[in-house]
């Protein structure tokens, strides 16, 4: 699953968007009962997938594992010759 979705998504925001569905799709059964409770669906699946198709449009990323992503740089070492 990993290679046909991104990981872009941190773990407070995996939290926070599970439970955002959760709380609106809750309106469904309990509350108002209104049919707009089923966008709660779309929070709900990007929160459990760990990637948010807005982001990878955008190239916006909260995980941490993508501010590592990239290789570490070799230190630019000078000589200092001291007289």
């Amino acid at each position: 699953m990993s290679r046909l979705v991104a990981k872009n998504e941190h773990f407070v925001d995996h939290a926070l968007r599970v439970l955002l569905g959760l709380g609106l799709l809750s309106l469904t059964f309990v509350g108002p009962h209104t049919a707009l409770g089923y966008i709660g669906l779309v929070p709900l699946a990007t929160g459990l997938l760990g990637s948010c198709p807005r982001y990878s449009i955008f190239g916006v990323s909260t995980s941490v594992c993508s501010q590592h992503a990239q290789p570490p740089q070799e230190p630019k070492c000078q000589v200092l010759i001291m007289p």
